[in-house]
């Protein structure tokens, strides 16, 4: 073997495992994805959790794949409620899935209104990134869910392998007001067919 090639193949060598280390995950809206859009939602006891969602995502955490909710919560910055509200809610949204074996790694909350600074509002990739620098996640084989175009948006800025848009809460609506916009993503009913497309990608 040619000394070049030979010192190529040890840095690929190197490298190779440190991929083969990195995580998967799946990054998950959380009002009209996972849960009935309710307007603002501040009570634990309003939360409606679609039936897809429980055999969603535990397909996917019984596959190995790390789990995130990525959430704005302009409702904290426009007054509506406090942050404590949105914490409570998810972790009573938590308990009942942990009840199915599902379990969240993190639930990243944006609490600002639309224009008031911050900085992990979506469109914003930045807790896509901030989760990969936490918990090394490859994020060009992860994936992002979600029924909003700004959820779309979030992952291909942040370079996830697909983002997918459920037709639960605004999805049917997003679908039909962009539907030019979804040349590289994926539509599904809900979260469950997210799944089943996630697991049959890999």
């Amino acid at each position: 073997m040619r000394q070049p090639e030979k010192e190529f193949n040890s840095i690929l060598g190197k490298i190779s495992p440190q991929f083969a280390r990195m995580q998967l995950a799946v990054f998950l809206d959380r009002d009209g994805t996972m849960i009935a859009e309710k307007n603002y939602l501040r009570r634990p006891e309003d939360v409606e959790i679609f039936p897809a969602t429980r055999i969603g995502l535990k397909k996917l955490c019984d596959a190995g794949f790390r789990l995130f909710i990525v959430s704005n919560q302009s409702g904290v910055g426009r007054g509506y409620f406090s942050l404590a509200e949105v914490d409570r809610v998810n972790e009573h949204l938590c308990a009942e899935l942990a009840r199915d074996g599902i379990r969240f790694e993190k639930i990243y909350v944006a609490p600002e209104a639309p224009g008031q600074p911050g900085r992990g509002r979506k469109p914003s990739p930045q807790f896509l990134f901030d989760a990969r620098d936490e918990f090394d996640l490859n994020l060009a084989e992860s994936f992002m869910v979600g029924d909003k175009l700004i959820d779309l948006e979030s992952g291909w800025n942040a370079g996830v392998k697909k983002s997918i848009l459920v037709r639960t809460g605004y999805g049917a609506e997003t679908e039909r007001a962009a539907a030019n916009k979804f040349a590289s993503a994926v539509v599904v009913d809900d979260l469950n067919g997210a799944a089943e497309w996630i697991l049959k990608d890999n």
